[in-house]
């Protein structure tokens, strides 16, 4: 007929949403999103720019980028090993001479080394011994301190900021003496520092005797070493802190120095030759620890701490 128009196969409708026969085109939008992603994955979360933040120093700064080892010791006579056991020097091997006469400082050498776990027990004869310590009387006890591993000195100041505070660092110039390390390196903990910093030559190591010194706390304060002390001062100052050296003719006295409480490196010398030339130069100021006594000089570890403790109160108030 001329005014029946053909029906159409599919109904039209005016009303929103989907509509039969779709073949299922909004399916994913009826889906779950899935678990909640961790909040270093959620843009705009805190922990998501600390991650991010890191990643950014971590590609600044190469993973196998290190501080280097140092070499490995050995620890020679029954009183040395005993102390070294009991104050926790990292150790890889305790030699015990064979037939040896078993007293109580070799009881207890061993028995520190049992607990403790993951220490050697060899036992050698004299003559083998004798040629490990190059003739030294060593009372038939030996203990090989493994070599020690430092940090960069970029790692102390980016462990620093990874916590939200101020990096607080000790370098030393010219300190030779491994008691004076390790006192240094306690104090640091004591009073909340981040890492000391040591050149590469002509300087004082992780010994077994900076060990013994630190009183323990060499386990968690890093030390790091720098090919070039002066470059890694001015390196730190690239990243805003400031370098501050202790001299006897200091321009100010240290309790005047407002930046104590800020990003802090305290550079310390040797005792009785205090600061190198271009230490000196690099540092931002250098300053004086009144003496009222009229002592000429405090040793590194004594000068350390007084400064520590002046940044350290500071950062309280």
């Amino acid at each position: 007929m001329a005014g029946n128009s053909q029906r159409p196969n599919r109904r039209t409708s005016n009303k929103k949403g989907a509509q039969v026969g779709s073949g299922g085109k909004r399916r994913r939008g009826l889906e779950g999103k899935g678990p909640t992603p961790p909040a270093e994955m959620r843009k705009g979360h805190v922990k998501n720019r600390i991650a991010n933040a890191k990643a950014r120093q971590s590609a600044r700064r190469p993973a196998a980028r290190r501080g280097g080892k140092g070499t490995s010791e050995l620890v020679v006579g029954r009183n040395p090993v005993a102390e070294a056991l009991r104050e926790g020097v990292p150790a890889s091997t305790l030699y015990v001479q064979q037939f040896i006469d078993n007293d109580e400082r070799v009881r207890e050498a061993l028995k520190l080394a049992a607990d403790r776990g993951g220490i050697h027990l060899m036992e050698a004869p004299r003559p083998e011994l004798d040629r490990m310590t190059n003739g030294l009387n060593h009372q038939g006890l030996v203990l090989q301190v493994p070599p020690y591993e430092y940090a960069h000195p970029e790692d102390l100041s980016a462990a620093a900021y990874d916590d939200g505070e101020d990096p607080l660092i000790v370098a030393l110039d010219g300190v030779t003496d491994p008691r004076n390390l390790g006192a240094v390196v306690r104090s640091v903990a004591a009073f909340g520092g981040h890492g000391v910093v040591v050149p590469e030559r002509r300087a004082a190591g992780m010994t077994a005797g900076a060990w013994k010194t630190s009183a323990g706390t060499a386990a968690r304060t890093p030390v790091a070493r720098a090919t070039n002390l002066t470059r890694a001062l001015e390196a730190y100052q690239k990243e805003g802190l400031f370098v501050v050296g202790l001299a006897a003719d200091g321009e100010a006295e240290i309790q005047d120095v407002a930046a104590l409480d800020g990003p802090l490196v305290i550079v310390v010398g040797s005792e009785g030759k205090g600061l190198s030339r271009l230490v000196g130069e690099t540092c931002d100021m250098r300053v004086r620890i009144p003496m009222p006594g009229g002592a000429e000089s405090l040793n590194a570890g004594v000068a350390a701490g007084v400064a520590l403790y002046e940044a350290a109160r500071r950062r309280r108030v």
